[in-house]
């Protein structure tokens, strides 16, 4: 068995039975839990009166599409998710990414390779959900505390996916250094990935309109362009201004 966890409990999402069927069966025979269902509405519901540790959501399904089973999701769960696509072109990814998914594979996708982020993802939110540190970090409004995976901005406590907690945690971590996108990717994501300069931006778009006052001209999160990212902390005259 290749699972990190070989209870670890994954949601199937797609409704085509001969891609259905066999990624069911192989996803077993790594030691994983699959729960399969070929309807969104169903999934979300599935989801609902179920606890799964990971998603893997196609984007074209009957009733409601996979990007709309991701924003259900997220209104209420942090559990990764996977979107799967049939476009060729990043229209789908940008979107999926964009309501809440945590990543992206294009069909015809290699086994292999999914394998690999799945275990990668599920790696890093055991990571995450176990204690790191036993004080809270801060940055400026922002308080984070690893051990209870919790985040507030001048007491209001802000949902946060686990990639999203993890993206953060990394820059507040480093605060005030420049992290690339392969950096990120690889301590965040978990793996190397040739998409992962999309995947690292979408992450900083949500994540950047959860913690800043205009996402548009952000005051923690700034862009160093051709690089990656740093977080700053604010002037306190503009602290001041928000509060």
């Amino acid at each position: 068995m290749n699972a990190p966890n070989p209870i670890a409990k994954i949601l199937l999402v797609e409704d085509d039975p001969l891609v259905r069927k066999p990624l069911a069966a192989a996803l077993e025979a790594e030691g994983y839990s699959v729960t399969a269902e070929e309807d969104g509405a169903k999934a979300v519901d599935t989801f609902t009166h179920g606890r799964f540790d990971l998603a893997v959501v196609d984007v074209m399904l009957p009733t409601i599409d996979g990007f709309e089973v991701c924003r259900r999701i997220r209104k209420f769960a942090s559990t990764p998710i996977i979107v799967v696509t049939a476009r060729i072109d990043t229209v789908d990814a940008v979107v999926g990414l964009e309501s809440g998914a945590d990543d992206y594979v294009r069909k015809p996708f290699d086994m292999t390779e999914l394998k690999a982020r799945i275990r990668a993802l599920l790696r890093r939110n055991s990571e995450t959900a176990e204690p790191s540190a036993a004080e809270t970090l801060t940055a400026g409004e922002i308080v984070i505390d690893p051990m209870a995976y919790r985040v507030w901005k001048r007491d209001e406590e802000i949902e946060l996916s686990a990639t999203e907690f993890r993206l953060l945690l990394e820059l507040v971590s480093h605060k005030g250094r420049v992290l690339t996108r392969d950096i990120l990717i690889e301590n965040v994501w978990g793996y190397d990935y040739l998409g992962g300069s999309r995947l690292v931006d979408m992450a900083i778009k949500r994540l950047r309109a959860k913690i800043e006052e205009d996402p548009a001209s952000p005051h923690y999160i700034h862009t160093v362009r051709g690089i990656g990212y740093r977080l700053e902390l604010p002037p306190r005259d503009d602290l001041n201004a928000t509060g």
